[in-house]
């Protein structure tokens, strides 16, 4: 017999006539082998609380088989006839569940009623926590079971022909009831906490006690049957518990361990209540906003502290009646005698629950702390999440994959098919071009949060069309653009159907002083002629790349130093335009963003019409679209701290030196702790210029722009710098993300303007600040 996991023996308390089931089976359910004869083999799971539950097989078919437990049982429990009536009523509607083969009333046949259901592979995970797998795809199951379950929700009754599966209106009151006679019959001892509990949720019931739904009544992870290798779910198990009723109880028995107390976490080791770690990814939050989403309903969930407290209550009576079960011989578990130290803990959670009138994570943001995110921020940084976690995390392997295969042809060139795919699902679900608040309707510091969880992954910011240069240059034809300027160049780059690049960086001159550059921009009749090299021409290596904005210098001699450049729409394809290499990176060619490379302008003519603003407005132009693009930058780095300060965290975890855990070696500790201290200040920075800009603009935020430009890539940089210290030799390698991460950082303190250029630009604002409060003349 093959090995069905989580099965062992038939236990003494529930055997039955095996041979009498076998020739049963034989003559009543279509499709099951007769031969040989004698030949079924029954195992017994060690989950299914309530019901007991055996895997069958006979040949090459297997089967589940559910079967109410032997000897005197709590009133209106077990009733194995309903559970086999709703899953086939919802298999019918396309719901995952296995499909019921066979119901048996006859308790003659195996001593009680049973049914029998089609046997799913699958991975069913015992622990809440999901150890078994990593962050992002922990993060995609659990997405995936809450969209199930608000799939259920939106079932209509009559469609699935289930009138009258429920009792009518009145669920949650029949719920305190029920549960408190459950407990009321098996209560072994009095625990003033269950019965204060069930007095304050007799006193306070939703007003709306009239939902019917269809509702699971025991929806958690580990009833549910997941693909063996995706993150979709097969089929949802054990259906004793389900009815018509109010869908919040559903929700909020789905999600309460995010509310478990840590002595019931101790305590319930071994038992099905037990899980080994705090589930952090998802949050709490994202899990609610998928369920609204998918429902098409408010995030606002009136009268939620009632339905987690139920859900407690409801836990503790379940317990209770195990360990009662327990002490009567049919319990259907053989840890069961453990569940009575937990009631109490139990019912003093739901206690503290009832009291609570908002729910969230145990970690609260920053931005609901000292800066307020807007409400559509913090409904589009959940999205943003949640596309994460359930597309672009799992995407990466694929990603990666694509590149190091193409890394010697012209094809490295060109996006991966995967990621147009992503591409085209983020802008289905409105996530794209959320860098620009005109367009996303988001602010500054809404988008400052929103950046930074895009940076954890080195590709998701083009995936949302929030990547640099587009984001610049879409900014520069968005404020300084004619109509005629953004019909043609504007909204393709806003539609994501071409890129672009900008070329301001020369290779003969220190372009640090911007003044410096030589590259021509002169007047020819109804043309401009552009003459000159530049370099570090981000994205032009993409073949999507149509169109270059062009800073340089327009002859005017009488005119201030900072009025005599210009910037110009240059087609890609205008003759005199030629790519001469592309610039290598720390050895990285970043073929991912299209690359770096040198551009020669050759008498390049465009039209007049091309120039942005006018004559000598190129360093105008330059302050408005590096204010906020420099910040965006910072957004993006701190999400690839904080990638990198996990990787050093989970290495310090995984390895040991000289007899012990690497975090347990102070050093690699303090590491650690400075990381987490360097990213929470530059964040705080970081968000308080975008604060500034959505306050003041640009213009009033430029000490502030400049100090976030120096802070964060160096504090990016010494995170990564320790992440690589803790892994060794594998922190240079391309097995691990860290060095290709020090080699973007290291650039930032380069890009858009040196340190050493912000430095003498913060002190010159610090000092005329400080000038005013001094009497000494500065």
């Amino acid at each position: 017999m093959a090995a069905e996991p989580g099965c062992g023996e038939v236990r003494k308390q529930h055997r039955f006539d095996q041979r009498g089931l076998e020739r049963y089976l034989c003559s009543r359910l279509p499709g099951f082998p007769l031969q040989p004869a004698g030949a079924l083999a029954v195992r017994q799971y060690s989950s299914g609380q309530s019901n007991p539950t055996f895997y069958l097989q006979k040949g090459e078919k297997a089967y589940v088989l559910r079967k109410k437990p032997h000897g005197p049982l709590l009133p209106r429990a077990h009733k194995v006839d309903r559970e086999y009536r709703v899953q086939k009523a919802l298999f019918s509607a396309g719901f995952p569940v296995p499909e019921p083969l066979l119901y048996c009333s006859d308790v003659s046949i195996i001593g009680t009623e049973f049914y029998v259901m089609q046997h799913v592979q699958g991975r069913i995970f015992r622990d809440l926590s999901l150890p078994e797998v990593g962050p992002a795809e922990r993060s995609a199951l659990y997405i995936a079971m809450i969209e199930t379950l608000a799939l259920l929700h939106s079932f209509d009754l009559q469609s699935l022909g289930l009138q009258g599966y429920g009792r009518g209106p009145g669920y949650c009151r029949r719920q305190v009831s029920t549960w408190k006679r459950q407990y009321d019959a098996a209560a072994h001892t009095d625990i003033p906490a269950m019965n204060k509990l069930a007095e304050w949720l007799a006193n306070n019931l939703p007003h709306d006690d009239n939902e019917e739904s269809l509702i699971h009544g025991d929806f958690r992870i580990d009833n549910i049957i997941f693909h063996p290798t995706e993150a979709r779910v097969l089929a949802v198990l054990d259906w004793e518990l389900s009815t018509t009723g109010h869908p919040l109880a559903d929700l909020a028995y789905a999600t309460l361990f995010y509310f478990w107390p840590a002595s019931v976490k101790d305590l319930s080791q071994g038992t099905v209540l037990g899980f080994k770690d705090t589930v952090e990814t998802p949050s709490f939050e994202e899990l609610v906003s998928i369920y609204c989403r998918c429902r098409g309903i408010s995030t606002t969930l009136a009268d939620f502290n009632f339905f987690l407290a139920l859900s407690y209550f409801k836990m503790a009576a379940i317990s209770q009646g195990i360990y009662a079960r327990y002490l009567l011989g049919n319990a259907a578990a053989e840890n069961s005698h453990e569940f009575a130290k937990i009631v109490k803990p139990l019912a003093e959670k739901g206690l503290e629950l009832s009291e609570r009138s908002s729910f969230g994570s145990t970690h609260s943001s920053i931005s609901g702390e000292l800066f307020h995110q807007s409400r559509k921020g913090q409904e589009m940084l959940l999205k943003v999440k949640q596309f994460m976690q359930q597309h672009i995390y799992p995407a990466e392997k694929e990603i990666i994959a694509y590149y190091a295969g193409h890394g010697n042809t012209e094809e490295k060139w060109k996006k991966p098919p995967l990621l147009e795919r992503l591409k085209e699902m983020a802008k289905a679900e409105g996530l794209w071009n959320l860098f620009l608040p005109d367009v996303s309707g988001l602010s500054q510091l809404d988008y400052a949060l929103i950046a930074e969880e895009t940076g954890k992954c080195f590709f998701a910011p083009e995936v949302f069309n929030c990547h640099a240069p587009d984001t610049g240059n879409m900014e520069v034809l968005h404020m300084y653009g004619t109509e005629e300027q953004k019909k043609e160049w504007l909204e393709p780059l806003l539609e994501g159907k071409i890129s672009s690049c900008f070329c301001m960086t020369e290779p003969d001159v220190a372009s640090s002083d911007a003044t410096n550059m030589q590259c021509s921009i002169e007047r020819d009749g109804n043309s401009y002629v552009i003459n000159g090299k530049k370099w570090w021409s981000s994205g032009a290596g993409n073949p999507n790349c149509k169109v270059a904005i062009v800073m340089g210098k327009t002859r005017n001699s009488s005119a201030s130093r900072y009025k005599q450049h210009s910037m110009i729409i240059v087609p890609m394809d205008t003759p005199g335009l030629k790519l001469i290499r592309p610039l290598l990176v720390f050895g990285y060619l970043d073929e991912i963003h299209g690359g770096h490379f040198e551009i020669h302008f050759n008498d390049v003519r465009v039209p007049v019409s091309n120039i942005i603003l006018g004559e000598g407005r190129g360093f105008e132009i330059a302050q408005g679209r590096l204010g906020p693009g420099r910040i965006h930058h910072c957004m993006r780095s701190l999400g690839v701290a904080e990638t990198a300060l996990q990787l050093m965290c989970q290495r310090a975890a995984q390895r040991e030196t000289f007899g012990k855990k690497l975090y347990h070696h102070e050093v690699v500790a303090h590491w650690i702790a400075e990381c987490r201290l360097s990213i929470e200040q530059a964040r705080l920075l970081t968000l308080r210029t975008a604060s500034k800009i959505d306050a003041l603009g640009n213009r009033k935020a430029r000490k502030e722009v400049a100090m976030t430009k120096v802070v964060v890539p160096r504090a990016v940089l010494k995170v990564i710098d320790c992440a690589i210290q803790v892994c060794g030799g594998a922190g240079v390698s391309q097995d691990f993300p860290l060095a290709f991460m020090f080699a973007y950082i290291r650039t930032l303190r380069l890009a858009d303007g040196p340190d050493e250029v912000h430095l003498s630009t913060i002190a010159r604002w610090e000092l005329l600040e400080q000038s005013k409060k001094l009497t000494a003349k500065i």
